[in-house]
């Protein structure tokens, strides 16, 4: 069920602070309403399942990096801000059918996704396979999954890596791993937790957040790195943002905000990309 998350009122304090919303009123927008889904509001999807980038915290605020900064992109584009909570596999359809103007969930560049909508690069990610806490298999190479049972979330590229390796580990005459797609990744990591899960997959980010919690270790990083860009239907809109993100970066706010969550940012400029 989509569940939208209005920036304001009960979730203001973490994520939109009150001036955010009076400076959407008080300026004027840099992007039409004939290019946003909802007049003067910057729509954008997320699945809040990867702490610390877009996650619930235990006062059921929406935070993580990829929140706040879409929340500041708005706010340059003298905007407000509305978050619509939704599983992945819905996000590229939802965009096409104009019921939100972003994807904002750390989605990873391809060349086919940029087929399908305007995608602007800003930060680089790569997937991590966790496993219960002390790696009980001594799981240290892509080999020593041979036979697991592998979870992730299903529908994205992190998916399609993880059918990658299980690809590889035939071709070397090894037994075949079992993936089990979920919906999203705060399920698959629940599944692990419960023992029905030999190993789940996600980004480095959120590897690294499990375990330094102390919930699981990390047995595999830094795989397939690949940038991540927000998804776009407008050209317009993407045009804006990018330049938005462009004076981020140059008054140091942009660099500022991935350093505090230990995030390397695209090393490339933030181009449009898309459709021709």
């Amino acid at each position: 069920m989509i569940r939208r998350l209005l920036f304001g009122a009960a979730l203001a304090a973490a994520a939109m602070p009150a001036s955010l919303s009076a400076w959407a009123q008080t300026c004027a927008p840099r992007v039409p309403d004939s290019e946003l889904v909802k007049p003067r509001t910057l729509t954008l999807s997320t699945n809040p399942t990867l702490p610390p980038m877009q996650y619930v915290n235990a006062q059921g605020q929406l935070v993580g990096m990829r929140v706040e900064l879409g929340a500041e992109i708005a706010r340059r584009l003298c905007l407000s801000v509305e978050h619509v909570r939704v599983e992945f596999a819905a996000m590229i359809p939802g965009l096409a059918a104009r019921r939100w103007d972003m994807i904002n969930t750390g989605m990873f560049y391809t060349e086919e996704r940029a087929k399908l909508m305007y995608l602007v690069r800003y930060e680089e990610q790569a997937i991590s396979i966790s496993v219960p806490r002390g790696n009980p298999r001594r799981i240290t190479k892509f080999e020593d999954l041979a036979g697991l049972t592998v979870g992730v979330e299903q529908g994205g590229f992190e998916f399609r890596r993880t059918q990658d390796i299980a690809r590889a580990l035939e071709e070397k005459g090894l037994k075949p791993i079992t993936i089990r797609p979920f919906d999203n990744f705060a399920v698959s990591f629940q599944a692990l937790r419960v023992g029905q899960l030999d190993a789940a997959v996600s980004i480095d980010s959120t590897g690294k957040e499990y375990d330094e919690r102390g919930d699981f270790t990390r047995a595999l990083s830094g795989l397939f790195g690949t940038p991540i860009n927000f998804g776009l239907r407008s050209k317009v809109l993407a045009q804006a943002v990018a330049v938005v993100l462009g004076e981020m970066k140059t008054d140091g706010s942009f660099g500022a905000l991935l350093d505090k969550y230990g995030v390397k940012a695209f090393d490339g400029p933030f181009d449009v990309v898309g459709p021709s």
